[in-house]
């Protein structure tokens, strides 16, 4: 996976991992690494107040229409994580760099990134460029930061 190397907007939560979410070694399964990502994405999404309810009163769904993931290390059982995401891309699609880290150490786990796309509501029409409302409010965030 190649990262970016220009971040338009930077956010970082905490987690622990839950029981529910390891298997019978204490290591988090795979597939619930997901849920992570969309836990980081919408702690971020309420951060610049366009979150989930506000991209559907705008008329648009967000759908996932990739996603990698890379596995470094294996994240374990009460083990507290940061995730970290970068923005990498707003204007076409909401395209996001992830990379989770132990949070006493800082030694990183692993690496993701997740691209979605707007779809009309009505028309289920995929869009070449974000709404203006999508822009407007990633723009307005104390932590943009444009390309220069």
């Amino acid at each position: 996976m190649k990262r970016k190397s220009h971040y338009y907007a930077k956010h970082s939560s905490e987690y622990d991992i839950a029981f529910f979410d390891v298997d019978s070694m204490d290591i988090m399964w795979h597939g619930h690494y997901v849920k992570y990502l969309e836990l980081a994405r919408c702690a971020f999404l309420e951060d610049i107040h366009y979150h989930y309810h506000i991209m559907r009163e705008q008329g648009y769904a967000w759908p996932v229409v990739q996603l990698n993931v890379k596995y470094i290390k294996p994240t374990l059982f009460r083990q507290k994580i940061r995730v970290e995401l970068g923005v990498v891309e707003y204007e076409t699609c909401l395209r996001i760099d992830y990379t989770f880290f132990d949070a006493q150490t800082g030694q990183k786990l692993t690496t993701a990134s997740t691209t979605q796309v707007a779809v009309e509501i009505a028309s289920k029409e995929m869009q070449f460029q974000t709404p203006s409302s999508w822009r407007a409010a990633i723009e307005q965030y104390s932590g943009f930061c444009p390309k220069e």
